[in-house]
């Protein structure tokens, strides 16, 4: 793994703490796991929350809508991973920490079929830039109070 990938990793876990207190003061508790076997095997959570930071969305005006993964841009082969992954996940809660749009992954992989697989610039993950103008249309969006 690289330093650049561990960086994104905790980032996400700061993030998901972050959406998990406030979906908390909401009534909605949330139950991570934090062995990296039950994330594996089970998702993320019981609840089937996929919590995705995207620091670049307000400013490109996309979602990174992610399909298969690599830890390593020198591996060979992608995995599937993002709304691809087979889980438990049922919604993505996707956005930074003004706020995120609540997406059902059932929709985001019937959408992911009118768009375009590109590969990121590291080389690691492959997906779909999602405009911020169809979710608006298609998902809720949760402001957090600060």
């Amino acid at each position: 793994m690289t330093e650049y990938y561990d960086k994104q990793r905790n980032d996400g876990q700061e993030f998901q703490d972050f959406c998990s207190i406030h979906f908390a003061k909401r009534g909605i508790p949330v139950t991570n796991f934090s062995s990296r076997k039950y994330q594996i095997e089970k998702g993320e959570n019981l609840q089937g929350y996929e919590f995705k930071f995207d620091k670049q969305f307000r400013k490109t005006g996309n979602l990174w809508i992610e399909l298969a993964e690599k830890t390593n841009a020198q591996n060979s082969n992608y995995i599937n991973s993002g709304i691809m992954r087979s889980d438990n996940t049922m919604f993505y809660i996707m956005g930074d920490y003004e706020g995120v749009y609540l997406m059902q992954k059932k929709i985001l992989i019937i959408i992911s079929k009118s768009y375009n697989v590109i590969e990121n610039n590291m080389k690691t993950s492959k997906g779909f830039l999602f405009p911020i103008t169809k979710a608006v249309e298609y998902f809720d969006y949760i402001k957090f109070e600060i």
